[in-house]
């Protein structure tokens, strides 16, 4: 989605860490437990709130959630609305917390198709917490990461002007600029965690993902904890990243205290 920024020693200077989540297996995870997939859905955002608490104390800087995506509308009808609804309560009730924690929120993805008052709510949130820099917190809702493409694609060809940064400048989403800006240099994924045990990427973050460590889990998300958190960083720092060269490159820095915690656990 945006340039990669180059790494120094100094701590001023360090690049941000990015950490995007497929948050799959609320439905299952209902289900196992007699009760209805919106259950599942509640639950999820329990998890989600939890791991948003905690992911600046580990380093990242970034954290892009997989909310909802432009496949989901083939979802049944009271699912989906089941999902809008907690999308706006959550929007509604953490935003001044958000806030006050640092945090800032910011939306991608299509805004033509959800309700008008979730619209309001986003417009809302990204206003109240728009000063904030110890996280950005990216909410993908009703996001395809093809159809981004595409409309990049379309966008420079508009411009006569296709290369690799023209592209890149067009891909990040106009929502994204216009209520929140400084989304351009938003770096591409480090890390992309799926939970729920499934294998795939489910058109999420294609591009931007083009180079990230991939870590799949076993656990449904309302299961998945800050300490799953801690422990998939931990597994991401003894990765090599090379990046298509025979050098490994430098890793970003993500808190050398919290991976230790999630090695002895």
């Amino acid at each position: 989605m945006t340039r990669y920024f180059a790494m120094t020693s100094t701590l001023h200077s360090r690049a941000p860490f990015h950490v995007a989540i497929i948050m799959d297996g609320n439905g299952r995870w209902a289900l196992s437990r007699g009760c209805s997939r919106a259950v599942g859905h509640r639950a999820g955002v329990k998890s989600a709130r939890a791991i948003v608490e905690a992911a600046a104390g580990c380093g990242i800087s970034i954290l892009t959630l997989f909310a909802f995506s432009s496949d989901n509308w083939r979802r049944p009808p009271e699912e989906v609305e089941a999902l809008m609804w907690l999308l706006r309560a959550y929007l509604r009730t953490d935003a001044a917390r958000l806030a006050k924690k640092n945090i800032r929120v910011v939306v991608i993805g299509r805004s033509d198709r959800i309700p008008s008052r979730l619209r309001r709510d986003i417009r809302r949130i990204e206003d109240v917490t728009k000063n904030g820099n110890r996280l950005q917190l990216r909410l993908a809702i009703d996001y395809s990461s093809r159809d981004a493409i595409i409309a990049a694609a379309r966008k420079c060809a508009e411009l006569r002007a296709f290369n690799r940064v023209a592209f890149e400048h067009a891909l990040v989403d106009p929502r994204c600029r216009a209520h929140s800006g400084g989304c351009e240099d938003v770096r591409p994924v480090d890390l992309l965690i799926r939970t729920g045990g499934e294998r795939r990427l489910s058109d999420f973050m294609l591009w931007e993902s083009a180079y990230a460590e991939l870590l799949f889990s076993d656990r449904m998300w309302p299961d998945f904890a800050v300490e799953d958190l801690r422990q998939a960083l931990a597994e991401f720092r003894t990765r090599e990243r090379r990046f298509g060269g025979l050098v490994q490159a430098i890793r970003p820095e993500i808190g050398p205290e919290v991976t230790n915690r999630a090695t002895q656990h």
